[in-house]
């Protein structure tokens, strides 16, 4: 594993963002560890949070879209801070925008915040984190419903490496497939185990019991790992 991907798992611990306990996420499990992108309250972190967010959106997208787009809520600064990020950091000053979880009635009105959707339009959506899939269907008819939009991608801080309701692969991979886009994770379960094993050299080193914890949670809702593309 890089120095680059250790370095963003030991910042989440920093910030409180990856933690580790009893859980339940958004799609129900109860799971013994969490990923809350909320607890990022200062500039600092969100200057920090974009710079690693820009990084991997110009290694791994390259020029692959036109627009990022942030679901409500959480997505909302994440899209902000990448945006910033890839300005500042990689010369590549895109438009942005994001949604509303109740339509606008009143002013400009709509569901979309910041830059009007255009036919032929490519986004990538910048997200948290993807356990079941659960927002990304969500997200996918807003965006198809505003114009007629290529979605080329979706990156999000962790792949939880579940199994998606088709059973056979991830909950990223699916949402993937189901949508014909792109998908990748800033670090991956499998990342944050190895890193934070005993002898994985972090100062956030986890107990034997927590780890042990997170294996039989993998063993009840793991899927394989991805394959190598």
């Amino acid at each position: 594993m890089d120095r680059s991907r250790r370095d963003f798992i030991d910042f989440m611990c920093s910030a409180d963002v990856l933690t580790f306990g009893d859980f339940v996420t958004k799609s129900g499990r109860r799971t013994p560890y969490f990923v809350n992108t909320g607890r990022y309250t200062t500039g600092s972190q969100m200057r920090e949070l974009g710079a690693v967010y820009a990084r991997a959106i110009h290694e791994r997208f390259g020029d692959t879209y036109d627009v990022l787009f942030g679901p409500a809520y959480k997505g909302i600064p994440l899209v902000v801070a990448a945006a910033s990020a890839l300005a500042e950091n990689h010369g590549r000053d895109v438009p942005l925008c994001f949604n509303r979880k109740e339509a606008k009635d009143h002013g400009e009105g709509g569901v979309l915040v910041g830059h009007t959707l255009q036919d032929g339009d490519r986004v990538l959506i910048v997200e948290d984190v993807t356990t079941a899939g659960t927002s990304i269907r969500e997200t996918v008819p807003i965006l198809r419903a505003a114009a007629d939009v290529e979605i080329t991608g979706l990156i999000v801080s962790v792949d939880r490496m579940e199994r998606g309701p088709g059973g056979e692969r991830s909950a990223l991979e699916e949402v993937g497939a189901e949508f014909s886009m792109r998908t990748e994770a800033i670090v991956t379960l499998d990342d944050i185990v190895e890193h934070l094993a005993a002898d994985g050299g972090s100062p956030h080193a986890l107990k034997a019991a927590d780890l042990d914890r997170i294996e039989a949670y993998r063993a009840e809702y793991g899927a394989p790992p991805r394959a190598i593309t």
